[in-house]
Protein backbone atom coordinates (compact mmCIF):
# COMPACT_ATOMS: atom_id res chain seq x y z
CA UNK A 1 0.00 0.00 0.00
CA UNK A 2 2.87 2.43 0.89
CA UNK A 3 4.76 1.44 -2.12
CA UNK A 4 1.57 2.94 -4.61
CA UNK A 5 2.19 6.67 -4.90
CA UNK A 6 -1.52 6.87 -6.98
CA UNK A 7 -3.28 5.50 -3.75
CA UNK A 8 -1.27 7.43 -1.57
CA UNK A 9 -2.81 10.43 -4.20
CA UNK A 10 -6.08 9.61 -3.78
CA UNK A 11 -6.02 9.21 -0.23
CA UNK A 12 -4.66 12.67 0.32
CA UNK A 13 -7.16 13.79 -1.69
CA UNK A 14 -9.73 11.84 0.94
CA UNK A 15 -8.25 13.02 3.71
CA UNK A 16 -8.01 17.12 2.35
CA UNK A 17 -11.65 16.45 1.68
CA UNK A 18 -12.47 15.34 5.25
CA UNK A 19 -10.81 17.69 6.91
CA UNK A 20 -12.14 20.28 4.66
CA UNK A 21 -16.12 19.43 5.27
CA UNK A 22 -15.29 18.65 9.41
CA UNK A 23 -13.90 22.03 10.09
CA UNK A 24 -16.67 23.90 7.65
CA UNK A 25 -19.15 21.62 10.02
CA UNK A 26 -17.18 22.81 13.23
CA UNK A 27 -17.74 26.50 12.44
CA UNK A 28 -21.43 25.95 11.74
CA UNK A 29 -20.88 27.16 8.34
CA UNK A 30 -23.83 27.59 6.03
CA UNK A 31 -24.15 24.39 3.96
CA UNK A 32 -26.36 26.07 0.91
CA UNK A 33 -22.99 28.47 0.44
CA UNK A 34 -20.86 25.02 0.30
CA UNK A 35 -22.98 23.35 -2.13
CA UNK A 36 -23.73 26.22 -4.27
CA UNK A 37 -19.97 26.58 -4.20
CA UNK A 38 -18.66 23.56 -4.57
CA UNK A 39 -18.09 22.82 -8.44
CA UNK A 40 -17.04 26.84 -8.69
CA UNK A 41 -13.36 25.89 -9.21
CA UNK A 42 -14.40 23.74 -12.04
CA UNK A 43 -15.56 27.17 -14.09
CA UNK A 44 -11.96 27.59 -14.57
CA UNK A 45 -12.06 24.61 -17.36
CA UNK A 46 -13.93 27.57 -19.38
CA UNK A 47 -10.09 28.48 -20.35
CA UNK A 48 -10.10 25.29 -22.41
CA UNK A 49 -12.38 27.02 -25.19
CA UNK A 50 -9.33 29.81 -25.75
CA UNK A 51 -6.46 26.55 -25.99
CA UNK A 52 -5.02 24.56 -24.35
CA UNK A 53 -2.17 26.10 -22.66
CA UNK A 54 -4.67 28.60 -21.09
CA UNK A 55 -6.97 26.09 -20.14
CA UNK A 56 -4.18 23.96 -18.22
CA UNK A 57 -2.76 26.83 -16.61
CA UNK A 58 -6.06 28.11 -15.52
CA UNK A 59 -7.34 25.36 -14.65
CA UNK A 60 -3.85 24.24 -12.50
CA UNK A 61 -4.43 28.12 -10.75
CA UNK A 62 -7.81 26.97 -9.09
CA UNK A 63 -6.84 23.29 -8.49
CA UNK A 64 -3.59 23.75 -6.22
CA UNK A 65 -3.98 24.16 -2.44
CA UNK A 66 -1.87 27.34 -3.06
CA UNK A 67 -4.72 30.17 -2.94
CA UNK A 68 -6.96 28.44 -0.90
CA UNK A 69 -4.66 28.17 2.12
CA UNK A 70 -3.51 31.72 1.72
CA UNK A 71 -7.15 33.07 1.40
CA UNK A 72 -7.67 31.24 4.90
CA UNK A 73 -4.27 32.71 6.59
CA UNK A 74 -5.04 35.87 5.26
CA UNK A 75 -8.86 35.42 6.85
CA UNK A 76 -6.97 34.19 10.09
CA UNK A 77 -4.62 36.71 10.45
CA UNK A 78 -6.45 39.46 9.35
CA UNK A 79 -9.52 39.16 10.98
CA UNK A 80 -11.85 38.12 8.03
CA UNK A 81 -13.48 35.35 9.05
CA UNK A 82 -15.73 35.71 6.20
CA UNK A 83 -13.09 34.51 3.88
CA UNK A 84 -12.84 31.04 5.60
CA UNK A 85 -15.69 29.30 4.42
CA UNK A 86 -14.55 29.92 1.09
CA UNK A 87 -11.07 28.67 1.72
CA UNK A 88 -12.48 25.78 2.98
CA UNK A 89 -14.90 24.77 0.31
CA UNK A 90 -12.14 25.44 -1.51
CA UNK A 91 -9.71 22.97 -0.28
CA UNK A 92 -12.77 20.77 -0.12
CA UNK A 93 -13.05 20.54 -3.73
CA UNK A 94 -9.47 20.33 -4.50
CA UNK A 95 -9.32 17.09 -1.95
CA UNK A 96 -12.97 16.03 -3.59
CA UNK A 97 -10.89 16.15 -7.21
CA UNK A 98 -7.85 14.25 -6.07
CA UNK A 99 -9.69 11.38 -4.06
CA UNK A 100 -11.40 10.92 -7.50
CA UNK A 101 -8.30 10.91 -9.36
CA UNK A 102 -8.61 14.46 -11.35
CA UNK A 103 -4.85 15.98 -11.06
CA UNK A 104 -3.13 19.31 -11.94
CA UNK A 105 -2.99 19.64 -15.99
CA UNK A 106 -0.66 19.58 -18.74
CA UNK A 107 -0.78 21.36 -21.79
CA UNK A 108 -1.15 18.78 -24.05
CA UNK A 109 -4.93 17.49 -23.51
CA UNK A 110 -7.54 18.09 -20.72
CA UNK A 111 -7.02 14.25 -19.40
CA UNK A 112 -2.94 14.70 -19.00
CA UNK A 113 -2.42 14.75 -15.62
CA UNK A 114 0.17 14.40 -12.93
CA UNK A 115 -1.65 11.10 -12.21
CA UNK A 116 -1.61 9.78 -15.06
CA UNK A 117 2.30 9.79 -14.77
CA UNK A 118 2.47 8.27 -11.28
Amino acid sequence: MLTRPRWLLHLEGASILCLSVYFYGAGHLSWKLFVLLFLAPDLFMLGYLLDVKWGSALYNLAHTLTLPIVLLLVGYFREMPQLVPYALIWSAHIGFDRMLGFGLKYPTQFKDTQLQHV
